[in-house]
């Protein structure tokens, strides 16, 4: 019965999502003028290059502390410190939150959009109607979203496995750094970041796009800082 109450808000909660986020894409591409649109001929290129791609991508992310600039600093002193703020609070947090059975799976409900499975399937979801309709930016966004999803979950994989932080409700030890925990960085939230990005760009301009799938994002990683196990990271 307790795990039927986890599972069955996320259907109520991430195909409606999903569906919003498509559907407002497919507007956009609609009302722009052909000339924005992406042309067919480049398209085949990335499936034939997805893993070349993806090679490529690995490679850039991790030489990129050696191609830092003095303006980088701009946006990098902000982002350390609000992550060091968050960190040294998140415990503290995690334990004023009760655990409210409707908090819990309304949190795991929007948890899901950020899975493995619920990325996936929306990025798969932009593909396969780019697919059937010739949808040559929908076929891009769903090429781009796949190789987005696989970068980033190679590095959650590498940085959890280097960091070993438990959750911060997560037992004795929870919020600790290397003891044996992998909740950090949390997978959900790098997957649906990295996923809303590539929407985003693909459909830059039309801004019920940029709030549905940056908004989705930004919930996805509030309830996965914040949420109470065992919501899944």
């Amino acid at each position: 019965m307790k795990s039927k109450l986890a599972t069955t808000p996320s259907k109520v909660w991430c195909y409606p999502a999903l569906v919003v986020i498509i559907f407002a894409s497919m507007l956009s591409a609609s009302a722009q003028p052909p000339t924005s649109t992406p042309q067919p001929s480049p398209t085949p290129s990335l499936e034939r290059k997805f893993l070349k791609n993806i090679l490529r991508d690995q490679r850039a992310i991790w030489t990129w502390p050696l191609h830092l600039q003095r303006d980088d600093a701009k946006w990098l002193a902000p982002l350390g410190l609000s992550t060091a703020a968050l960190i040294a609070t998140d415990r503290r947090t995690a334990d004023a939150l009760n655990d409210n059975s409707t908090r819990l799976n309304v949190s795991h409900a929007i948890s899901d959009l950020g899975s493995g499975y619920g990325a996936s399937s929306i990025a798969g979801a932009f593909y396969l109607i780019g697919q059937t309709t010739h949808n040559a930016r929908a076929r891009e966004t769903g090429l781009l979203g796949g190789e987005a999803l696989i970068d980033s979950g190679i590095v959650a994989a590498v940085l959890k496995r280097a960091t070993q932080r438990p959750r911060p409700r997560a037992g004795k030890e929870r919020g600790d750094f290397f003891d044996g925990g992998l909740s950090f960085p949390s997978g959900h939230s790098i997957a649906a970041w990295s996923l809303a990005t590539v929407v985003a760009n693909e459909y830059r301009g039309n801004r019920l796009v940029d709030i549905s799938a940056y908004g989705l994002a930004a919930a996805v990683s509030v309830v996965a800082l914040h949420g109470a196990q065992p919501l899944p990271v």
